[in-house]
């Protein structure tokens, strides 16, 4: 073929995917603005606001999420993760609960032109039609009701809608998924069985009566199970992902998958590159042993393993960043819930703030379009985008306050 015809056919090649793109964006972007966005889980309350960072400032670089990145996301409903770990006991737990929940009803307090708390699905619909950011509480571990059932009865009056059974820790009624997987490796466990005790059914109905959503992050299978078999209502995953394409302890199996299914209930993906890529861990041990000199010493100073990820992640960013899957590897996990239990049960818990590492193109809130625009190129209608991205927890937030 002629120089000049190959020339031509280029021009006109690159002149198709041009107009495609400007054809497209639009449409990506509208669909996106007019769709209710709902993430299921953001920890930026105990990361960032109650160690002096403003997220009414710009964090960029600091955090993944801040207000004017949850505008610029087009995230409409954002469940805020009230939070402590297992060095927050009783006497300790619950009140560090309150000070996070005080912590969010200023902010929004400050921002009335931007904020609004969401409590109740009228709440909701009045902060989509109001363009203002609806903040909803979520309390991530069972331990912060320090066994009290009037504790729970609190943090619901205090906006909490869903309550995580358990966070890795167990409690005295709950088994945790970290817990009863070395349970059953019969290695040492703080757990004297697994699943829901009776105290452990109480609190199940007690939040069926209260309209609070059940919450399955977290726990073991066999709490799992306890939990939907004592339910009477649709339970919720806000974040976690999918075991059989990375087997970790906090993903879901096959048969928890399914179960969701027939109780009605919605899963929540993480963004977590660890509950992402089976190859994640593998690759981050080298990264950890690289670095391990750093790692003893924080160790030391009794830093949790978690917050030392984050810390050799902003210290050592291109190697961390050469760990970060493609956000490909987030979409295989949604076509496969989506094959095996249908579209209507599947949703986005980013755990934004809570993780050091998300996949590619997904940097923080303000880049949740980017999902928008992959589902599109993976060929799902309009319709089940708008399922994704907050319909489906829609769905279960008025099941579940009826």
């Amino acid at each position: 073929m002629h120089l000049s015809s190959i020339s031509f056919f280029r021009f006109l090649f690159t002149t198709l995917v041009l107009l495609t793109c400007s054809l497209w964006l639009p449409a990506q972007k509208n669909l996106h603005e007019k769709s209710i966005v709902v993430d299921t889980h953001n920890d930026v309350l105990s990361s960032a606001t109650l160690k002096g960072l403003n997220i009414e400032e710009d964090l960029s670089g600091k955090t993944h999420s801040d207000l004017e990145r949850f505008r610029r996301g087009g995230i409409d409903i954002q469940i805020f993760s009230i939070f402590c770990d297992e060095r927050f006991g009783k006497g300790a737990a619950f009140a560090h609960a309150l000070r996070e929940i005080d912590s969010l009803d200023a902010i929004v307090a400050r921002n009335p032109r931007k904020m609004m708390l969401v409590n109740s699905p009228a709440d909701l619909r009045m902060a989509v039609r109001k363009k203002k950011l609806g903040a909803m509480k979520g309390v991530e571990g069972g331990h912060m009701i320090e066994d009290k059932m009037e504790y729970l009865d609190s943090l619901y009056h205090r906006g909490a809608r869903y309550l995580t059974l358990t966070w890795n820790n167990s409690t005295s009624w709950a088994s945790s998924a970290w817990d009863e997987t070395y349970y059953d490796r019969q290695q040492p466990t703080p757990i004297e069985k697994k699943g829901l005790n009776d105290f452990g059914k109480q609190v199940v109905r007690r939040m069926n009566e209260l309209g609070m959503m059940i919450d399955l992050s977290h726990v073991g299978e066999q709490t799992f199970n306890d939990a939907i078999a004592v339910s009477t209502k649709p339970v919720i995953v806000s974040h976690s992902c999918v075991y059989a394409l990375c087997p970790v302890p906090r993903n879901l199996k096959d048969e928890q998958i399914r179960t969701i299914g027939k109780n009605g209930g919605v899963i929540f993906l993480n963004f977590y590159a660890g509950f992402l890529d089976s190859t994640y861990n593998r690759n981050k041990a080298d990264f950890i042993n690289k670095h391990q000199p750093i790692v003893d010493s924080l160790l030391q100073q009794k830093m949790p393993a978690y917050e030392i990820d984050g810390y050799l992640s902003n210290r050592f960013p291109e190697e961390a960043e050469a760990l970060r899957p493609s956000m490909n590897i987030l979409l295989d996990h949604l076509d496969y819930i989506v094959r095996m239990i249908g579209v209507d049960h599947v949703g986005l818990g980013s755990d934004f703030d809570g993780i050091e590492l998300a996949p590619q193109d997904l940097d923080g809130v303000e880049d949740m379009p980017n999902i928008t625009s992959a589902l599109l190129v993976r060929g799902y209608s309009r319709q089940d985008i708008r399922k994704i991205l907050g319909g489906n927890f829609i769905r279960v937030f008025k099941a579940v306050s009826k």
